[in-house]
């Protein structure tokens, strides 16, 4: 657990820098690592709606990409925008991108982060909600910068790919703000550091009638 101290300060940052800083508490504080073992097979997308819903039309309670993941997502607890879920295969969502009109998902690299990885653009994102209905996303980028200072929430971070280098706003601002969009977010590890950068994963709207449809879509773009 971070020491109070050190969450008092994640808590009277700019709501645009903790998003930065969040991953990086959880890792110089660890709860608890755990290892990714072997995975379960991933279910069917009516299977896996059907193991989240509670009827809650205003909640997302899960994200599924066949073959990859199919894990269920909580909240932030009300004040508490550094929090990033601990347990096994579990997403959080972002609740400061909801203030800017997106929706923002994290996850811990060692847990249900290391999924994100597998994303590549053109793959079709399925998010869930508490009724039953879904919402589809297709993957138009995949950015990783390097944080330049990595334990400092005030860190620049460098393109790894363009090698531009951004302030902490301005990266927030690029990654979460902007046309609705889904953004996934989780820490990249190098050379030992498990904070040494960070991975976002962008993706836009796909206008999708129903779950049958949904699930065509799937299966012919991840033929069995």
């Amino acid at each position: 657990m971070a020491p109070r101290n050190q969450i008092a300060q994640i808590k009277n940052l700019p709501l645009t820098l903790v998003f930065l800083v969040l991953l990086t508490v959880a890792f110089v504080f660890p709860t608890q690592a755990y290892a990714l073992g072997q995975t379960a097979a991933v279910p069917s997308l009516p299977d896996f709606v059907a193991s989240v819903v509670d009827g809650n039309a205003n909640a997302l309670r899960g994200i599924y990409v066949p073959g990859v993941m199919a894990f269920p997502i909580i909240q932030q607890p009300m004040g508490n925008p550094g929090y990033v879920s601990s347990t096994e295969s579990t997403v959080t969502q972002f609740s400061i991108a909801s203030e800017v009109g997106n929706i923002g998902l994290l996850a811990h690299n060692y847990l249900a982060g290391a999924g994100f990885f597998q994303l590549t653009p053109g793959t079709i994102i399925t998010l869930v909600y508490g009724n039953g209905q879904t919402q589809s996303f297709m993957i138009v980028d995949v950015q990783r910068y390097q944080a330049l200072s990595p334990l400092s929430p005030y860190s620049n971070f460098r393109d790894v790919e363009t090698e531009t280098v951004f302030t902490a706003e301005q990266l927030f601002n690029h990654v979460y703000r902007g046309d609705f969009h889904l953004t996934l977010q989780t820490c990249i590890e190098q050379d030992g550091n498990l904070s040494w950068g960070r991975l976002f994963v962008i993706a836009t709207p796909v206008a999708v009638k129903s779950l049958d449809q949904l699930s065509s879509l799937h299966q012919n773009l991840f033929p069995n």
